[in-house]
């Protein structure tokens, strides 16, 4: 599993992030109320995921947004 330096899995990392009033706040939510979602531990697992759910680009431009975040945490 693919960590950042505070040794975080970008899916626990993306938990901690639902308080957000942004896209990587609402991909948080998502994350966190879907069990595909809280079963994906990559970025393109989670991408999988949104693609099986159809979201709109905006969502896929949160993960990577939320990928960088939290690649510099």
């Amino acid at each position: 599993m693919q960590t950042n330096g505070q040794s975080e899995a970008l899916r626990d990392w993306l938990m901690k992030q639902t308080g957000r009033d942004d896209w990587i706040g609402t991909l948080a939510n998502q994350t966190k109320a879907g069990l595909r979602f809280r079963a994906a531990s990559m970025t393109e697992d989670l991408g999988k995921c949104l693609q099986e759910f159809s979201a709109e680009g905006d969502s896929f431009e949160a993960l990577a947004d939320a990928e960088t975040e939290w690649q510099n945490a």
